[in-house]
C-alpha cells in the first residue's frame, strides 16, 4: 500500500511538470549563448563590461550597452535574481528586444534606476500609453520592493503574446500590452555595477 501511494505521488508530480519546459539561459560558468553590444571600446576601461564572477553574470556598468541572448523567444516566464554590488545606479532588464543592436535598442525595459524603478521604458508601442518613439508606463506598486544593496532580488517576468507582467520579490510592479510577440532577452549596462544569476525561462 505504501509503495502504491509513493508511486501515485511521483506520477502526479510527473504529470504536473509535463506541460512546462525549463531552459537555463546562463550556466554560471561563461557567457555561452549571449552576445553583447557597447557604445565604446571596452579597451578604454579597467574591467570587461560583461563577465562571470562566482557563478553570477557581472555587469560593470561601463561603457553603456547591453548583453542579450543569441536566440529570440516567444511566450515564456523569465526567472532571475539580481543585486547591486556598488550602490544603486542604473540598469534594466530587456524583453522583446528586436533586431539591430544599438545603444538604445528597441524593446521593453523594466527600469531599475531608483527614482523610477518599475517603469516600463519601451521602444515598442504600449497599449493605452501615449508616446513615441518611446513609451513610458509607470509602475503599479506604491513602493519600491527592492531589498537593500548587496542582497539578491527575485524577479519574474511573464510574456504571453503581447502581454507582459513583471514581479519583483513577490510584488507585481508593472504590466502592459505591447505590439510585439517575440524578441531577445537582455540586461543593460548603464553606469552601475550589478549582477544577475539563476537565469532561466519556462515555456509550455
Amino acid at each position: 500500500m505504501k509503495r502504491t501511494v509513493l508511486f501515485l505521488g511521483f506520477l502526479s508530480l510527473l504529470l504536473a511538470s509535463c506541460g512546462t519546459k525549463k531552459e537555463v539561459l546562463f550556466n554560471g560558468e561563461n557567457l555561452e549563448g549571449w552576445t553583447s553590444f557597447v557604445r565604446e571600446s571596452e579597451e578604454a576601461f579597467d574591467e570587461p563590461t560583461f563577465s562571470v564572477r562566482d557563478g553570477a553574470m557581472h555587469v560593470s556598468g561601463q561603457p553603456f550597452g547591453y548583453i542579450r541572448t543569441e536566440k529570440k523567444y516567444g511566450d515564456y516566464t523569465l526567472h532571475l535574481e539580481w543585486r547591486w554590488t556598488a550602490g544603486r545606479v542604473d540598469s534594466g532588464i530587456f524583453n522583446r528586444l528586436q533586431d539591430e543592436d544599438k545603444v538604445w535598442p528597441v524593446g521593453i525595459q523594466l527600469q531599475m534606476r531608483e527614482r523610477d524603478f518599475g517603469f516600463f521604458f519601451s521602444g515598442i508601442p504600449l497599449e493605452g500609453v501615449e508616446g513615441g518613439p518611446s513609451w513610458r508606463k509607470p509602475p503599479l506598486a506604491g513602493q519600491d520592493p527592492e531589498l537593500p544593496d548587496g542582497q539578491w532580488n527575485e524577479t519574474v517576468i511573464v510574456c504571453r503574446g503581447g502581454h507582459i507582467t513583471a514581479t519583483v520579490n513577490g510584488v507585481l510592479v508593472n504590466e502592459a500590452v505591447a505590439e510585439a510577440t517575440e524578441g531577445y532577452i537582455g540586461f543593460q549596462s548603464e553606469g552601475g555595477a550589478i549582477e544577475f544569476r539563476n537565469i532561466y525561462i519556462e515555456t509550455e
